[in-house]
């Protein structure tokens, strides 16, 4: 039984780690904000991916996303902790995220430019089909039981750890370079492929590097290394990094 246990807790981080490189790689810096450009075979295999891992529909967390940066911290943010409270957002962002989905427009407004192709119509657009092809993988590989337990621990990480720590601890607790509201985590960074270093991704949304060595050395974003395999074997171009946006000439916030 501890075996299984094991196995079950490893299968289930790295399929949370492949969750979060999908959506830091090609939800966020690629499909949100442009920051890096995939190529169309790496492209389907990140929503390939999300689709199995998440059962996320790629255009909707990109238009909730963007109104966050549209709206940050301010009234319209669609999951801010400094206007809803820290725990509703830490423990409830999944609930805000479906709440914004909701709102008519959102979609279309946000996420125009990206119309369903021939795969959302026949598969990626079915989210629930994605979700429930991952756990039949699981339960195929690891048994029902322990299948189950490690699609539930991944889904616990994923949806109530990692995201809710970004959209609530990363706006609530931490250090900043730059000024906005937005703050800098370090070991929520290595845990979300460097989505901690929030408050340079603020500072510069379309930098595809999200750690600034010119600030502090010691910042590291794990997501960057994935792009720069990518970018050596030509499914990847980026487009200016933070120090290369400012020519190592920061203004740093004073905090």
């Amino acid at each position: 039984m501890l075996v299984s246990l094991l196995i079950a807790l490893i299968v289930s981080s790295l399929v949370t780690q492949i969750a979060v490189y999908s959506t830091t790689i090609y939800l966020h810096r690629a499909a949100t904000h442009g920051a890096v450009v995939l190529h169309p075979v790496a492209a389907w295999v990140f929503r390939f991916l999300i689709w199995m891992t998440t059962g996320i529909v790629p255009r909707q967390w990109v238009a909730v996303h963007r109104k966050h940066h549209a709206f940050t911290d301010e009234e319209g943010d669609p999951h801010s902790p400094l206007l809803e409270g820290f725990w509703k957002v830490q423990l409830g962002n999944f609930f805000y995220y479906v709440k914004e989905l909701k709102t008519p427009g959102t979609v279309e407004k946000y996420a125009r430019d990206m119309k369903p192709d021939v795969w959302d119509r026949w598969a990626f657009d079915y989210s629930g089909v994605g979700l429930v092809t991952g756990i039949a993988l699981l339960c195929w590989t690891l048994g029902i039981g322990w299948g189950l337990f490690a699609a539930g621990l991944h889904a616990f990480m994923y949806v109530f750890v990692l995201s809710s720590s970004i959209n609530g601890l990363c706006h609530y607790k931490g250090y900043r370079n730059f000024e906005n509201t937005a703050t800098n985590i370090r070991l929520v960074a290595w845990l979300t492929g460097g989505e901690g270093l929030h408050n340079n991704h603020h500072g510069y949304p379309r930098s595809p590097k999200f750690s600034f060595r010119g600030a502090r050395r010691w910042e590291f974003d794990p997501g960057w290394l994935i792009i720069r395999a990518l970018m050596a074997v030509r499914l990847a171009r980026p487009l200016k990094t933070i120090e290369e946006a400012i020519q190592f000439r920061p203004q740093l916030s004073t905090e």
